[in-house]
């Protein structure tokens, strides 16, 4: 992967696996991003956008009270990209939400970044 392939981009993790939300951004930083967070939660996630617009974000649709998307709905709002990082299945999103990219876990945190770097082409 480039090391400038996400370069000038500030990109939100919401993600409650210690390990992943680390690795995560340990990738996305060596993509050239960077980093808002790792946050475990929905609530500090939201206290963090309201100082500061992310360019992208990476999302966990469970954090520890089955599924929720008052955050992705927030992006969306907003006009943020976001990709889904769980292990769910696709119908558990919501019709809104379907244009979403949704990453199945596990996964590699390359992969993310990659993801990333792919949706940030195709909307240049």
């Amino acid at each position: 992967m480039d090391d400038t392939a996400l370069a000038a981009q500030t990109v939100l993790i919401v993600e409650d696996d210690y390990y992943l939300a680390f690795d995560t951004a340990d990738a996305l930083r060596d993509a050239g991003a960077g980093i808002l967070g790792p946050f475990p939660t929905e609530e500090k996630a939201m206290d963090a956008i309201r100082l500061g617009r992310p360019s992208a974000a990476v999302l966990d649709i469970n954090l520890g009270n089955g599924p929720s998307f008052r955050l992705a709905r927030l992006l969306k709002e907003r006009g943020v990209p976001f990709l889904f990082l769980t292990g769910y299945d696709e119908e558990v999103i919501p019709s809104d939400l379907n244009d979403a990219l949704r990453l199945q876990k596990p996964i590699a945190p390359r992969e993310i970044v990659a993801s990333l770097a792919w949706r940030r082409q195709g909307s240049a």
